[in-house]
C-alpha cells in the first residue's frame, strides 16, 4: 500500500521532494486553468477563489504523495 513511501528509510527523500513539488505545480496549474475557466462561463473570475483552491490542491496534491511516488523508486 504504501511503496515509495517518503517516510521509508529506502527512499531517496531529496528525489521524493522534487517529484512531489513537480506533481504539486502540475496539479495547481491544472486547478487554476480549470478554475478559471469554470468562472469565465460564469461571467466572473473571483481571483482570491482561483488561488486559494489552487493552493489547495498543491497542498492535496504533496498530502497524497506521501503514500508514495512511482517515480522515486526504493534503493
Amino acid at each position: 500500500m504504501f511503496k515509495n513511501c517518503v517516510f521509508k528509510i529506502d527512499v531517496d527523500t531529496q528525489k521524493w521532494i522534487k517529484a512531489a513539488a513537480v506533481r504539486a505545480v502540475k496539479t495547481m496549474a491544472q486547478t487554476f486553468v480549470a478554475t478559471i475557466g469554470t468562472a469565465a462561463v460564469m461571467g466572473d473570475v473571483n481571483w482570491q477563489m482561483v488561488a486559494s483552491a489552487s493552493a489547495l490542491a498543491g497542498i492535496l496534491s504533496v498530502a497524497t504523495s506521501v503514500a508514495g511516488i512511482p517515480e522515486v523508486a526504493a534503493k
